[in-house]
């Protein structure tokens, strides 16, 4: 019996994120994994975006995390401009990078469609990137530590926060804990934003201490929390979250709100949509 944890030991965490494999805690494993392994094909290494991976220590978090950094190849990193890259649910850094976001992203920059940017993402844990256990804090984290990471590796500021699933969900947190600091960021992209309207469904994530704690950190719940900061957002109509997704795209007007026919909760999807992604974060570099 193959298992998620099984296939990261086999594959690898730099493999996973370049072919682009999200989790969530519904998604079917046969079938993801299937896409993952099943990249048509190699990419020329010139064209590759350039992926590194390693292990540091989280305090806040209190143990290590990967920590994985894409780039596209061939431009100057010191200084280069980072969104923060955030994994659904039953993933962690190597889940992140969806919809062949390495692929979209070394194209648009190579043809001169955006200019240079990278992605960093790191293990966030279940808990939807909030504290929900004491001392695992994954959203002091994103706060606090990667600035610090990024700096020693002589990468630009985190300019966006990009998202997909309960990585959508806290990309959105993440942007209000910025705009409350009054460190606001130039973009937010959120892909099939994990946005539930009850409770009860909630809860069985086991990820709040109880519905009080869900209502106060809740896109939904607080639509205007993150600030004015551009943000898009981009759906499958048969997605699992499309009406909660639906209620915060009626309730807040995002700069680009994308809702593809026909389009699931599935890497399929979003690779309709991720070049998109791309122009919209590129314009806001």
């Amino acid at each position: 019996m193959v298992t998620r944890r099984t296939v990261l030991g086999a594959v690898g965490v730099a493999g996973l994120a370049v072919a682009g494999l999200a989790l969530d805690d519904r998604a079917p494993l046969g079938e993801s994994l299937r896409h993952a392994l099943g990249v048509a094909g190699p990419v020329p290494a010139p064209k590759r975006a350039v992926v590194k991976a390693e292990r540091v220590w989280s305090k806040y978090r209190g143990r290590e995390v990967e920590l994985l950094t894409l780039v596209p190849p061939g431009v100057e990193t010191r200084g280069l401009p980072m969104s923060i890259l955030l994994h659904g649910r039953y993933g962690s850094a190597g889940y992140a990078a969806v919809g062949g976001l390495p692929e979209a992203l070394v194209a648009a920059v190579s043809r001169g469609a955006v200019p240079p940017f990278g992605f960093v993402a790191v293990d966030g844990g279940d808990n939807y990137w909030h504290e929900n256990v004491p001392g695992d804090d994954p959203l002091a984290m994103l706060l606090e530590e990667i600035p610090q990471w990024l700096s020693e590796r002589g990468f630009g500021p985190v300019f966006a926060a990009t998202g997909t699933s309960m990585g959508g969900f806290g990309a959105l947190l993440y942007a209000r804990r910025r705009h409350e600091r009054r460190e606001p960021l130039k973009a937010v992209a959120t892909l099939s934003p994990a946005l539930m309207t009850s409770w009860d469904e909630m809860k069985k994530r086991n990820a709040f201490a109880d519905e009080a704690q869900w209502a106060s950190l809740d896109p939904l719940r607080n639509l205007n929390a993150h600030g004015p900061v551009p943000t898009g957002v981009w759906v499958g109509d048969k997605d699992w979250f499309i009406e909660g997704t639906r209620r915060f795209i009626a309730a807040t007007k995002p700069a680009v709100a994308t809702i593809v026919p026909g389009g699931g909760h599935d890497d399929s999807t979003y690779r309709k949509v991720v070049p998109d992604v791309v122009r919209f974060l590129g314009k806001r570099v």
